[in-house]
């Protein structure tokens, strides 16, 4: 699968942003698909999951903040990300895999390009 992520940009700190992840080539609902984040000079942080029957996982970083969604007519999935904060400053991953998904990056299969969200304050 071939994931295409999108949405990023330039926000003030208590701005939205969202999102996107489009899949190619196979349908998203083979698929695990979570969102990741990786700051610069740090490890790739996991965001948001869709896990078994599609149950929604935060990390605790972004829950009540961050929302994971989908629409599976568009093969789309979503990171709607709200009250930013200048510490969310990081490229955004979106990734894919047949297996779940846990917070260990290394073992995702298929990622997005990378969507570059800048939060100024």
């Amino acid at each position: 699968v071939q994931l295409q992520a999108y949405g990023g940009g330039l926000v003030q700190a208590g701005g939205s942003l969202r999102l996107s992840c489009a899949a190619s080539g196979r349908t998203f609902a083979n698929y695990f698909v979570g969102w990741f984040r990786q700051a610069p000079g740090k490890e790739r942080e996991f965001l948001a999951r869709f896990g078994y029957s599609d149950y929604t996982t935060y990390a605790d970083s972004v829950k009540g903040r961050f929302t994971i969604s989908r629409d599976s007519a568009k093969n789309t999935v979503y990171l709607q990300m709200n009250s930013l904060k200048p510490e969310d400053t990081a490229v955004y991953y979106c990734a894919a895999d047949t297996a779940y998904i846990d917070s260990n990056y290394r073992q995702v299969k298929y990622w997005g390009q990378g969507t570059k969200v800048t939060v100024s304050s």
